[in-house]
């Protein structure tokens, strides 16, 4: 399944109120004067998919801009279930963007973060602009792009997790690696703390029952009293009867008449049953006050015993829980460092035994890399020819490193343009038309492992004419039966090989500056091809041409 993006609406957005463009399958052109706002309509995509997004870009007047997107024949990735975002074939991606910086983001109707629609933006479109090129010359992406095109994924996850293991041991090696003064002075703050805590021979929840017996302590005056009136209301005192004998009481009246009804004898129970619960609450009240025993010296002992725990938690922790918590590490730090010695012997063992599994590893993606470089550079080659770079060199060459995260390896691309010349630095080498056409070579070439089906080119053709541009336009439109492609051009090669060609224009109404985006009959591309060609100054002459560039597209195929 092909996945193909449909539909852009896009609302009040820079210089553009409100536009509704339809793409198709194939080679889409979009093309205009400088400034009439073809940036706004890649800006606008950028945004469904999840890139940055500013309220610069909101419409002066407006307090929204917002951008929505449909896609086709979409195919059910995973992303869908791990968002729990409900899948459809036409998919539909919104993007609000309001003046107070907040974005809404939405995807089938479901709200997404921008971090999440950016994880599914990657997997439908590719954007491939000019800032490519500062990509392309920094040797720092050239493993990246090598490591793309050669699809070695496992290879590298194996490597990684070998040399994760690698830096995990260097890193405790160094941890325990000190020298004389500095492990003497933490081996005396460490004995001195677990003596301390030693010395106070704490408990775990020792401080929470010491202060609720302090509370208890603190008021056994009131308790006693409470529970000394409450035993008296329910056993009777002196001068008055308890809860316990007005229900026996009770009860016995009862059981005068129950032979009257059987109703009475029910009650009668049921008083007698409370009686004896009574009785039993009362006993227990007893046992509670004999029990309650006030003594100031316990209370003074309580006192003295909790500040040194308070003492302690000030240092340690909060509570005597993580206070034995902290003993416990102290102690195995301080035999750490005391069999330090024996111990990092055992770890550089290890760590050398690490080390060679981890060599073994990256050599073996050494050698997929050296022969994938080979394919790599064979392929751009090929498509350097197409486009018309016949005599062009081109090597991926490699310099051993240390071990590091992405391997043991440095790449670095490197060309001769012209015959005759020696390899350098792309940077060194390449004109703006040939690093375009460098660029499109390897963009075509890592498409074929891509698995993103739309591929959008803002204005790459810049510095290329002639001949180089014809050649460019036709491995576009190469691409294009592939893979849906999107090119924002001036070139009129470029726009004449396109299936589906669309005029940015801007005006101006009441003051106001609009874009409108108009897809282009046959005679709506004559004109616009005739004005690329020609300028302002369009003649018979420059419409014979674009008549003929149109004629010469059907014969391309």
């Amino acid at each position: 399944m092909c996945a193909l993006l449909s539909l852009l609406h896009i609302e009040n957005i820079a210089v553009i109120e409100q536009a509704d463009i339809s793409f198709d399958k194939g080679f889409n052109v979009l093309t205009g004067e400088t400034g009439a706002g073809k940036s706004i309509v890649i800006d606008a995509i950028s945004a469904i998919l999840g890139q940055r997004a500013y309220r610069d870009m909101i419409r002066t007047g407006a307090n929204k801009a917002s951008v929505r997107a449909v896609f086709t024949r979409v195919p059910m990735l995973s992303w869908f279930a791990e968002n729990g975002v409900e899948y459809d074939e036409e998919t539909v991606i919104q993007r609000d963007i309001f003046m107070d910086g907040k974005n809404v983001c939405r995807v089938n109707g479901a709200l997404v973060t921008v971090a999440i629609l950016h994880k599914l933006g990657v997997q439908l479109i590719n954007i491939h602009g000019q800032h490519d090129s500062a990509t392309l010359f920094d040797e720092e992406n050239h493993l990246r792009f090598l490591d793309a095109f050669a699809d070695n994924g496992d290879l590298r996850a194996d490597y990684q997790e070998k040399f994760a293991a690698v830096s995990a041991l260097r890193r405790e090696i160094d941890r325990m690696t000190m020298d004389e003064g500095e492990k003497l002075r933490r081996m005396e703050t460490l004995k001195y703390q677990i003596a301390e805590i030693e010395k106070a021979d704490l408990k775990s929840g020792e401080d929470e029952e010491l202060e609720q017996r302090r509370k208890l302590l603190q008021n056994s005056e009131k308790l006693s009293q409470g529970l000394e009136e409450a035993a008296e209301a329910l056993l009777g005192g002196d001068e008055n009867d308890g809860a316990a004998a007005l229900l026996a009481q009770a009860a016995y009246s009862l059981s005068r008449i129950a032979r009257y009804s059987d109703d009475y004898t029910a009650f009668q129970e049921r008083l007698t049953d409370l009686k004896y619960q009574v009785q039993d609450i009362a006993d227990e009240v007893r046992d509670s006050l004999d029990e309650l025993c006030y003594s100031a010296d316990e209370l003074e002992r309580i006192e003295s015993r909790l500040d040194v725990i308070h003492r302690l938690r000030r240092k340690y922790g909060a509570d005597c829980h993580e206070i034995l918590a902290y003993l416990d590490k102290a102690q195995k730090e301080l035999d750490e460092i005391e069999f330090a010695d024996d111990r990092v012997e055992q770890l550089k063992k290890k760590l050398a035994k690490q080390e060679k599994e981890a060599w073994d590893a990256a050599l073996l993606l050494r050698k997929n890399r050296q022969e994938q470089g080979k394919i790599l550079a064979d392929k751009i080659l090929s498509e350097l020819a197409q486009l018309d770079m016949p005599r062009v060199q081109f090597q991926c060459l490699f310099r051993e490193t240390e071990l590091g995260a992405e391997g043991a390896d440095g790449v670095a691309f490197y060309l001769s343009a012209n015959a005759g010349e020696d390899l350098k630095p792309l940077s060194k080498v390449a004109s703006g038309g040939e690093l375009a056409r460098i660029m499109l070579s390897m963009k075509n070439v890592l498409a074929e492992k891509d698995a993103v089906d739309t591929l959008i080119f803002d204005e790459v053709d810049t510095g290329v004419s002639g001949r180089a541009a014809q050649r460019i336009a036709e491995k576009l439109r190469s691409l294009a039966k592939h893979k849906q492609v999107l090119c924002v051009t001036h070139l009129p090669q470029l726009a004449a090989l396109a299936d589906t060609h669309m005029l940015i224009a801007k005006s101006e109404r009441d003051g106001r500056t609009f874009t409108t985006v108009t897809p282009l009959d046959k005679q709506g591309r004559v004109n616009e091809l005739a004005r690329i060609i020609g300028g302002t100054n369009i003649t018979e002459i420059t419409r014979k041409s674009a008549e003929e560039m149109l004629l010469a597209r059907k014969e391309i195929g």
